[in-house]
């Protein structure tokens, strides 16, 4: 189900939104407020998974757009997070091993756009990305996925390495990219995958990078030595897929 907007300004709004159960990624509220209706506010962003920033009036007003904000800002999901649960279904009803992307905190929603659609067109059943320090579904990233989000399931955890080890529980093994990995095309990728891009600046973080099972590189020979998150995620992404196709021959 799609939501029609991102950006909820106003006490009445932002209450109304999160009673209806909207999808509330982020919520700001001006610091120090302490009147009833914004503390109703906070109480319900608090029962679900949104992060609460508490700000000064110049960060409130800049991310306003009407400037009657009355205090709090929200940002909404432009589209539903699915559940971990759905993405294993997708795979299952396809009768094929599933194919997970795992983005550990693509910051930036052009990436996540992109590697959204180029989760879709490599097959992949899904994409999990992490609740804190990464970007979620905005109306940037739904526009820049072409479409994708419409068929490929986003799901959202609080703990990408406990997502992982039950996932592995389920026969599935994870690689991430990684510079100093080995030669992708050495690697077996084949069967139930999941695949791990990192941050952009930072790479896969360390307690998530040893929750893999194995690194791949991808071969370099240019004079710079690294990709775009997103550009990565599409080469190791089509290795898979030759080795899928390989496989079932």
């Amino acid at each position: 189900m799609r939501y029609e907007e991102c950006t909820i300004e106003g006490r009445n709004a932002v209450l109304e939104a999160f009673r209806s159960g909207k999808t509330i990624d982020r919520l700001f509220v001006l610091e120090g407020c302490k009147d009833g209706p914004v503390q109703a506010i906070v109480k319900e962003a608090k029962k679900g998974d949104t992060i609460i920033n508490f700000v000064k009036k110049e960060r409130l007003d800049q991310i306003s757009g009407s400037g009657k904000h009355q205090g709090v800002v929200a940002y909404a999901a432009a589209y539903e997070y699915a559940e971990v649960e759905d993405i294993l279904n997708a795979a299952k009803e396809k009768g094929e091993d599933p194919f997970l992307f795992i983005l550990d905190g693509i910051e930036d929603p052009h990436n996540l756009g992109a590697i959204i659609r180029t989760a879709n067109l490599a097959g992949a059943h899904g994409v999990i990305i992490p609740k804190r320090r990464a970007a979620g579904l905005t109306a940037t990233v739904a526009k820049t996925s072409a479409g994708a989000l419409n068929y490929t399931p986003v799901a959202k955890v609080t703990n990408l390495t406990a997502t992982m080890e039950e996932l592995k529980k389920q026969g599935i093994w994870f690689v991430c990219a990684a510079m100093d990995g080995e030669v992708m095309y050495k690697q077996n990728l084949t069967g139930p995958i999941g695949l791990v891009i990192g941050n952009e600046g930072e790479g896969v973080s360390r307690l998530v990078r040893e929750t893999c099972d194995f690194a791949a590189g991808i071969p370099m020979k240019g004079n710079i030595d690294s990709l775009n998150a997103s550009v990565a995620a599409g080469v190791l992404a089509y290795e898979i897929v030759r080795q899928r196709m390989n496989a079932v021959k």
